[in-house]
């Protein structure tokens, strides 16, 4: 069960509706309040929680591909689509915009081959991933509600396409808790800001302590955590000033919620100054492991270095880890041209590969669920015949998960013969987000915050586990 604080929040807006409702009883309900408040407060929100049932997984690595990659010229082989290029075919919406519309058919235009004992075909744009494929389960039957970046994004991390909503990590967080205080339970390594900006790991209504705290790849990672007394003596003299008056301050303010937030990620911060740097510190990692992560000796950016601090996070005790590819511009919204896949394939292909091979290596996978996905595809067809590029696609596209429960090395759902429209096993993101939840021990329907009068959740009123997906 998730703990009984979660229905804390259920309690006050029953509670403030009485006072919405009535002058009879202002004076109990403001005691109860108070109460309710009081407990809160001593409760770390924080703390490991039990889950629901038995998980699977115990952390999650989220690896998402900014821009919208091409499914059909990366995971769903097409043979069709490469005998049929140039013909023209009808479709009732395009970029959004509803009619008839006739397009021409483009053709993939990297080489699909059978790859690893379970001879899942991956396309050559991924050698690297390609050989681990035997570990993969893939997604051919992705379906999305948005095919614009902005609200697309938003959807595949917080399940709302329209609303600013409280991230997955964040509800992962919120669930689960963490097992380091001294690090935070939710890290996001970006380079660039991506689409719909740090809504990308906001926690919106849900505590502020739940909210992923961002790293950005270069000389500091973090800013402002290193220590800017003389000493460790006389930081910690200040600090146990600021914790009584913290202390007193609070005392006066039971029911701030952004107080305690406040005050939890100064508490966090102070630890991360310890436990931070050492995880940024790869100078003892073996030269075999750098170079399974195609990543050179000091350096300190790349999709290389991501994955592997992700990888030194979860041994530490992070609860989830976003690693995002790119930003809102030079990404895989190849309008222009499909080669423009090409470079952004080689800064993540290698770096991925490495990553599951390591964590295979360490024992790491068995409880580590690793998600590779991208905001939607890239349609099979264009406005016109000679057209290099491909426009946004969300009726069908493909993702993969790795790890702990997975069913390892099978594709689940397909796309029709021209990767147009889901054919068989449709996973809706409200679907692929309850699965993942499954897998951490999480029933989604459960996982619930009290707001404005609502009980939320990540998967809205919608989703099911998709059993086809787990082992």
């Amino acid at each position: 069960m998730i703990p009984s604080t979660l229905h804390l929040p259920a309690r006050r807006g029953f509670l403030r509706s009485l006072v919405g409702g009535s002058t009879l009883l202002p004076g109990l309900v403001s005691e109860l309040l108070a109460e309710d408040s009081r407990r809160g407060a001593a409760i770390d929100p924080l703390a490991p929680h039990p889950p629901h049932f038995a998980p699977k997984a115990k952390r999650v690595i989220f690896l998402y591909m900014s821009g919208g990659v091409s499914h059909v010229d990366s995971w769903d082989p097409k043979p069709k689509l490469l005998a049929d290029g140039g013909r023209t075919v009808s479709v009732n919406e395009f970029q959004g915009r509803k009619g008839e519309f006739q397009m021409y058919l483009k053709r993939p235009q990297w080489t699909f081959r059978p790859r690893g004992q379970c001879g899942t075909e991956v396309s050559d744009l991924f050698p690297h991933m390609a050989r681990c494929v035997d570990d993969l389960c893939v997604i051919r039957s992705m379906k999305s509600d948005h095919t614009n970046h902005y609200e697309a994004t938003l959807g595949v991390h917080t399940g709302s396409f329209n609303f600013t909503r409280p991230s997955f990590g964040s509800w992962v967080s919120y669930g689960l808790g963490t097992e380091n205080r001294n690090l935070p339970s939710f890290v996001v390594i970006a380079p660039k800001t991506p689409y719909a900006g740090g809504q990308v790991w906001g926690s919106d209504f849900l505590p502020g302590c739940h909210q992923g705290t961002l790293v950005v790849p270069g000389a500091e990672p973090v800013a402002n955590i290193r220590r800017r007394v003389a000493s460790q003596e006389l930081q910690e003299l200040e600090l146990e000033l600021l914790a009584q008056n913290n202390h007193r301050h609070r005392s006066h303010r039971l029911s701030d919620p952004l107080l305690e937030a406040r005050i939890r990620s100064y508490e966090t911060a102070f630890g991360m100054q310890s436990e931070m740097p050492e995880v940024f510190d790869l100078s003892r990692e073996r030269e075999s492991t750098l170079d399974l992560y195609g990543l050179k000796r000091g350096s300190n950016d790349g999709f290389g270095w991501q994955c592997l601090v992700a990888r030194r996070l979860i041994e530490r005790g992070v609860r989830f880890v976003e690693l995002i590819d790119s930003g809102s511009s030079d990404n895989w919204d190849a309008h222009g041209d499909m080669m423009a896949h090409e470079p952004l394939a080689r800064n993540v292909d290698q770096a991925i590969a490495g990553l599951l091979q390591d964590l295979k290596l360490r024992g790491l996978l068995e409880d580590t669920l690793v998600v590779w996905t991208s905001e939607f595809g890239r349609t099979p067809f264009n406005a016109a015949a000679d057209a290099r590029g491909r426009e946004h696609h969300h009726w069908v596209y493909s993702s993969w998960i790795a790890g702990a429960g997975v069913r390892a090395g099978s594709v689940y759902g397909a796309s029709d013969d021209y990767g147009i429209d889901v054919a068989q096993d449709p996973v809706h993101l409200h679907d692929f987000h309850a699965t993942l939840l499954h897998l951490m021990g999480i029933d989604h329907e459960r996982l619930t915050f009290r707001h404005n009068g609502r009980d939320h959740r990540l998967t809205d009123v919608a989703g099911n586990v998709v059993p086809g997906l787990l082992a």
